[in-house]
């Protein structure tokens, strides 16, 4: 059994997310991706990078625990969480969307589509939203997926981008309207220490670019 930080055991068929504790010389934090900061500089306010920005200084640990959560509109506790809880209440602030509901129903009528990973054989509610794979998914049938490419410029503040943390750790992120001083976007997400802005967003191989838009989902 791979065991993680603190010693917590990875059981594929509880965690949410990505499980990883990184201490990252160089990134950018919080207050370094700040327009007027430490090569920080700033764009156009977008409701997702704002609700995402809330988040840094409340969230501040990363656990992976399986929890049972209300529904719909649930959630951990707000000073922890992982990656896709960085956006599942982005997208609940910033654009109203219940990615727990939006989630659960439409893997409820397909289920057959979603990736079977953890061998369930039902929905689970209370974290099929909080799994990268499922999020991929669902964003893909919804039709928000636009290419992945190594260039800095196609990637817009509000964007979500997955990609793979070594070995094999699924991690998902928030492209932010801040710039590094080499022009890349930074993202805010949560990596281990908790919401963070930092600039990553080509550190590791990119999975996934999805930009959201109306529309409903793909059968």
């Amino acid at each position: 059994m791979l065991m993680l930080a603190k010693n917590i055991p990875f059981s594929p068929g509880k965690l949410a997310g990505v499980v990883l504790i990184l201490q990252l010389p160089g990134v950018l934090s919080c207050g370094e991706g700040q327009a007027n900061g430490a090569g920080g500089k700033s764009g156009a306010i977008n409701s997702i990078v704002e609700a995402a920005r809330s988040q840094i200084g409340v969230t501040v640990s990363y656990d992976p625990a399986y929890v049972a959560v209300d529904y719909p509109g649930g959630d951990v506790p707000s000073e922890k969480g992982v990656c896709s809880d960085v956006v599942i209440r982005a997208l609940r602030e910033g654009k109203k969307m219940d990615l727990q509901k939006l989630v659960h129903e439409d893997m409820k009528s397909n289920f057959a589509k979603y990736p079977k990973i953890w061998g369930l054989r039902r929905t689970d509610r209370n974290i099929d939203h909080r799994r990268v794979p499922n999020l991929m998914t669902y964003f893909k049938r919804k039709g928000y997926a636009i290419p992945v490419t190594q260039k800095a410029a196609d990637y817009h503040p509000g964007d979500l981008v997955t990609c793979t943390v070594p070995p094999n750790l699924p991690h998902i992120m928030i492209v932010s309207d801040r710039r590094s001083s080499g022009e890349a976007p930074l993202v805010i997400h949560n990596i281990g220490r908790g919401t963070r802005e930092e600039d990553l967003l080509f550190t590791y191989p990119l999975t996934g670019h999805y930009r959201l838009q109306e529309g409903p989902a793909r059968p």
